[in-house]
């Protein structure tokens, strides 16, 4: 498999934990985490399998690095990349707005037939999500805060997803 880069924007650090279970799943060396906010979009360029996490914020806002971020990213020719997308929400607390800011990066992707990575909507209680696309999610959701205790079995069964849509 080719390597793997994950870029992710992480606030509260939620999202870099999900972040390093997906590295840890994948092996160790398969994988580079990068914070956009320590980057230059270019870098992105370097791989041809990506991965990109955010939470939302607010009603459905993408978490901040990924604001000042995704205009540069957008810009980049993405058009042979393969693309999959996590993000973290609280389903609860935001029923109507459900990991948004993965929905909202997925709008924002010039090439949306490159994502891969599409995750079942079941096991989930939201009314809406910006994220959901033909009954399931643009990619894994997570939520933190009412659903802990099924984090890490979600990124297993996720990585073991983008082993294969990847190659």
């Amino acid at each position: 498999m080719k390597k793997i880069g994950l870029f992710y924007g992480s606030t509260s650090g939620r999202t870099k934990k999900v972040a390093e279970l997906i590295q840890k799943e994948f092996g160790d060396k398969n994988i580079d985490l990068h914070n956009i906010k320590e980057i230059v979009p270019d870098s992105i360029l370097k791989y041809d399998n990506l991965i990109f996490g955010t939470s939302a914020w607010g009603i459905g806002d993408m978490q901040d690095d990924w604001e000042l971020f995704i205009d540069d990213v957008v810009e980049l020719d993405l058009s042979k990349k393969k693309i999959a997308l996590f993000g973290l929400g609280d389903q609860e607390e935001y029923p109507g707005s459900f990991v948004d800011g993965m929905g909202t990066l997925y709008c924002r992707l010039p090439v949306k037939e490159n994502v891969v990575g599409l995750w079942p909507v079941k096991g989930y209680k939201y009314y809406f999500s910006s994220a959901e696309k033909d009954g399931k999610f643009v990619g894994l959701a997570i939520d933190e805060d009412q659903q802990s205790e099924q984090t890490a079995d979600r990124v297993k069964k996720w990585v073991a997803q983008l082993k294969k849509e990847f190659n």
